[in-house]
C-alpha cells in the first residue's frame, strides 16, 4: 500500500473528506483519507495536509501525477508521497525543512 499528502489551503468544511475520498478512488481503492490542519507558523495555502493512503502503490502514482497541480476549491493543490511509517503513527505535521 502507498499514501500521498496533497496541501490543500483554505477552510476545512465538513464534506472535504468524503470529497476526497471520491475523488481519489478513481485512481484506486482507498484505504483511509485523513485531514490534518497545520495549527499556525505557515501561509494558508499550506495550512492544509490531506493524506491518502491507497491500497496499491500504483494508484498512488496515478493520484500524485494526476492531482499535483491541479486547481480544486480555488487552491492550486500540491501532491507528494508520504513515508507510509509516519502516516500510520500520525506524524503529520510538516518537517521544518518543509516549511
Amino acid at each position: 500500500s502507498s499514501g500521498i499528502n496533497a496541501e490543500y489551503g483554505g477552510e476545512v468544511d465538513d464534506d472535504l473528506e468524503a470529497e476526497t475520498r471520491e475523488e481519489c478512488s478513481k485512481y484506486g481503492e482507498v484505504v483511509q483519507v485523513v485531514i490534518y490542519e497545520i495549527p499556525s507558523g505557515v501561509a494558508v495555502e499550506e495550512a492544509v495536509r490531506i493524506f491518502v493512503h491507497f491500497q496499491r502503490v500504483e494508484s498512488a502514482i496515478k493520484a500524485v501525477v494526476d492531482l499535483h497541480n491541479r486547481f480544486f476549491g480555488g487552491r492550486t493543490v500540491k501532491c507528494m508521497f508520504y513515508q507510509l511509517e509516519k502516516f500510520k503513527s500520525l506524524e503529520l505535521q510538516p518537517q521544518p525543512d518543509e516549511l
